[in-house]
Parts: structure tokens; C-alpha cells; sequence
């Protein structure tokens, strides 16, 4: 389980380095947007970092809004998509798998 939340991390975090790449030379956003951009989404390492981030620490807005409001408003389809996906659904899996082995555990010392 934890091994499938990595790999959908690892895809997002590809999928935003690739599809960001385009506007680090995109003249019509602001110069610290961009770089902003770079230092979050500019390699697949930080990339990888700032997704691990947004899916951990509960703070995904900060990370999502300045590209739905300054990038393009494509991005909330995918944000919705990846915190619904994997902040709700694989960490209720993952919760639910725990509980299983403790309950199952309780029951065998009972």
C-alpha cells in the first residue's frame, strides 16, 4: 500500500515538472512566479518534494492556488483529482489496513 502511494506520487510529480517546464519561459507570467515555479516544480526531485509535501503535510493549497490562479485553471482538475484520489481514498485504504491488523491482533490474544 505504501508502495502504491509512492508510485502516484512519483507520477504526479513528473506529471507536474513536465507540463510546468513550458512555463518557466512563458513571458506573460511574473518573473518570481516562475521562480517560484522552478524552485517547487523546476526538477523531478523538487517536484517529487513538493508533491510529498502537499500530500503530508495538509498545507495542498499553498502549492495548488498560485498555479490554478496564475498558470492556468487546468491545474484545479488535476489537484482535485490527485487529493480526492490519494489524500481521501488511499489514506482511508491505508487506515483501514491498520486497523485490520490491530483488530486482528486483538482478537488473537483474546
Amino acid at each position: 500500500s505504501i508502495s502504491l502511494l509512492v508510485v502516484v506520487m512519483l507520477m504526479a510529480a513528473l506529471f507536474l515538472c513536465q507540463v510546468l517546464s513550458g512555463s518557466l519561459e512563458d513571458a506573460t507570467i511574473d518573473p518570481k512566479r516562475r521562480e517560484w515555479i522552478y524552485e517547487m516544480y523546476g526538477t523531478s526531485f523538487r517536484s517529487l518534494y513538493t508533491v510529498f509535501e502537499l500530500t503530508f503535510s495538509g498545507g495542498w493549497p499553498t502549492y495548488a492556488r498560485p498555479l490554478v490562479e496564475e498558470v492556468s485553471s487546468f491545474f484545479a482538475l488535476f489537484f482535485f483529482v490527485y487529493i480526492v484520489a490519494v489524500v481521501f481514498a488511499i489514506f482511508r485504504i491505508i487506515s483501514a489496513l491498520f486497523l485490520r491488523d490491530t483488530l486482528a491482533l486483538a482478537a488473537a490474544d483474546a
